[in-house]
């Protein structure tokens, strides 16, 4: 499977992380520096939304975004991270959450970086802040539910707080969510967090 990447998107790691965990051995890494601005055309030929994470199947199917790469890697392994049952509904809902939080720090990101500092608002940005804040409470407050947990939400929490550290370290999001910390500290020992952080 061909995967277009970016070192530093939180949603590229979470399908390579996943992939690890699968035990997905056949990814080959395309770099790639999409900007909202400025489409990839290279990926944009086979997602329009010109987005990564974007993978092409052995079979030629393209898929997009890392929700459904994920979904498709762990049915071809049999790895269990999307879990049946019951317990399926709350790793979907821990994802949401922690894609929410990654998609708002994107957002202040590209605000940051793409526009200019003139033409920056700072309501919006604060709005962004405020959207991972609450996020980051209700995280913290679940983390007895999944803390001995290994599957979808869970890896996608670790990218979400794993992007934070990388490029919001200024939010000190670790001051007021003392349990979020310690479930961290401990996931992001694996090998799946290891090998797959952002350079």
């Amino acid at each position: 499977m061909k995967l277009y990447t970016s070192p530093a998107s939180p949603f590229a790691r979470k399908v390579q992380a996943l992939a690890i965990e699968a035990g997905f051995g056949e990814l080959e890494l395309i770099a790639a520096q999409p900007s909202p601005v400025q489409p990839n055309l290279d990926i944009a030929i086979y997602n329009p939304l010109g987005q990564v994470p974007t993978a092409i199947a052995e079979d030629g199917t393209v898929l997009f975004d890392s929700r459904v790469i994920c979904e498709y890697i762990d049915a071809r392994q049999g790895a269990g991270l999307f879990p049946q049952g019951p317990g399926r509904w709350p790793a979907l809902v821990l994802q949401s959450l922690a894609d929410g939080i990654m998609d708002a720090a994107l957002l202040a990101r590209y605000e940051q970086v793409t526009r200019p500092e003139e033409r920056q608002w700072d309501d919006w940005l604060d709005g962004l802040h405020g959207k991972i804040r609450r996020a980051l409470h209700t995280a913290d407050a679940q983390v007895p539910e999944f803390a001995d947990r290994v599957h979808i939400g869970t890896l996608a929490l670790a990218c979400a707080l794993g992007y934070l550290d990388f490029r919001f370290p200024e939010l000190d999001w670790r001051r007021d969510h003392g349990r979020l910390d310690a479930w961290f500290k401990l996931f992001s020992a694996r090998p799946s967090m290891q090998d797959s952080r952002p350079a």
